[in-house]
């Protein structure tokens, strides 16, 4: 299982306990030393692999995880990115923690954000409403609300062509359409998934219980609502590993920020940080 590592890939897979942070550019061999860790760990009885969840930003990424994870022999594991494992979350507990049917999924804000500009008056068009949909991601990502949006998001120019002002009575708005029309976007997955956490003892501990272990990779794309639902499935605790290079952020636009994995040290003294320097062939 390790034979092919080089020193630091080995370092990272071999590594197992309490909380360990890889620093990894691309072609460093990233995704193989996290997924031989994990692989390594199932194998040798420190991970149970249904109770170890590796988290990543995209479907294309979780799925090249579990397809390495397969052909390590330890395809049970879970590998999700965040939207997906917190949408399989509320799924499960929406009926006791909130009661009924989960409302639909909207799959584009653009129509939703468009209703809510004609409510207000408001003249949009296709661009304006592209940029007011990526102001309101950002705001939720950055978990702000329309009350209070306006204070946060001084510096942030026009979005759509809008002052601040506007920004936030559309954002009022297309939170107001969409409770009519009995939808959830992809942020409030996260938000509401982050709320039930929150505010629900038993389904916390249900989902601490489950869940012992984490991988983040790409760790310097989390965004700060994403940083907080982490939090709340570690409950406290560091059996956590991250994966990232703070120079590759590429979702800063979205609210996504390094500084969670530039702190990391910080916020976990004891963990083991590892940088993976060596191109892998």
């Amino acid at each position: 299982m390790l034979g092919g590592l080089d020193a630091e890939q080995r370092e990272v897979a071999s590594t197992l306990q309490g909380p360990m942070c890889v620093l990894a550019g691309a072609g460093t061999g990233k995704t193989r030393a996290i997924t031989h860790r994990i692989a390594y760990g199932v194998h040798s009885g420190v991970y149970s692999p249904q109770r170890l969840l590796a988290v990543t930003f995209t479907a294309r990424a979780a799925a090249e995880m579990r397809s390495r994870l397969r052909d390590l022999g330890v395809g049970n594991v879970q590998a999700r990115t965040f939207h997906a494992a917190a949408l399989r979350q509320l799924q499960f507990f929406w009926p006791q923690a909130v009661g009924g049917v989960l409302p639909n999924l909207l799959d584009h804000k653009a129509q939703m954000i468009a209703e809510a500009a004609r409510r207000l008056r408001l003249s949009t068009d296709r661009a304006s409403i592209r940029d007011l949909a990526s102001e309101i991601e950002w705001a939720k990502v950055s978990m702000l609300t329309p009350a209070n949006y306006l204070e946060k998001a001084q510096g942030r120019g026009t979005p759509g062509g809008f002052d601040l002002t506007a920004v936030a009575r559309v954002f009022q708005s297309y939170e107001d359409v969409k409770t009519d029309r009995n939808v959830i976007d992809f942020e409030d997955v996260l938000l509401i998934t982050v709320g039930i956490l929150q505010e629900d003892p038993k389904v916390a501990a249900t989902v601490r219980e489950q869940y012992r272990h984490f991988v983040v990779d790409e760790y310097q794309d989390v965004s700060p609502l994403q940083q907080r639902l982490l939090e709340l499935w570690l409950g406290g605790r560091d059996e956590l590993c991250v994966v990232g290079d703070a120079s590759q952020t590429i979702y800063s636009f979205t609210g996504a920020s390094p500084k969670h994995l530039l702190g990391f040290k910080a916020q976990y003294p004891e963990a083991t940080v590892v940088k993976l320097i060596r191109d892998y062939r």
